[in-house]
């Protein structure tokens, strides 16, 4: 089984945040599967399965809000005995320009919270990502700038990134990271 982990924040108030963009992904595959969530208080996320062929795809949503994600990230992967070989976590970045997206294996947080809580609950920064640009941040704070809602023109904007992205996690789980990263960066 593998694991997807899109980050944001739960809740009608943040659905077209620039902070939700890795809600947005996950909202979009399962949206195009026909897939529902159903929310897991004990694991701390919404979350569904995607069959495709033989893999087994397990797409979450963490509801403890963004700071906290790693805690709902590491209780999936407890219980279901996922390592973290097959984890892949996705999530805004505001250094990305919008539309643009990244693939890296490991990293540092990059002052993101939902990727710092994620590194502290798994204990390594050997995890995978996928980072989806919101970028560039105008002269406002980042914690003011990452609530703000997607304009109609950034909205289409990242409909693009997203359906690249859902191409390129497809190709990372096929043909791995370096293949993901010369095709999709």
């Amino acid at each position: 089984m593998k694991l997807i982990a899109g980050l944001g924040n739960i809740g009608d108030k943040y659905i077209f945040t620039r902070h939700n963009a890795g809600f947005m992904l996950i909202d979009s595959i399962a949206l195009n599967s026909n897939l529902t969530f159903r929310e897991n208080s004990r694991l701390k996320c919404l979350m569904t399965n995607l069959r495709n062929g033989v893999d087994d795809y397990l797409l979450i949503k963490p509801t403890t809000f963004m700071n906290l994600s790693g805690e709902a990230v590491r209780a999936v992967m407890d219980y279901y005995k996922i390592p973290v070989e097959d984890v892949l976590i996705v999530y805004d970045d505001i250094s990305l320009e919008l539309g643009r997206i990244r693939f890296r294996p490991d990293g540092s947080d990059g002052g993101h919270n939902g990727i710092k809580s994620v590194i502290q609950h798994l204990g390594t920064k050997n995890i995978a990502r996928l980072k989806i640009g919101i970028g560039p941040q105008p002269n406002l704070p980042s914690e003011v700038f990452v609530l703000q809602n997607f304009s109609k023109e950034e909205l289409e904007t990242l409909k693009g990134a997203i359906g690249r992205a859902k191409e390129g996690i497809v190709c990372y789980f096929k043909e791995g990271m370096a293949a993901a990263q010369n095709k999709f960066n």
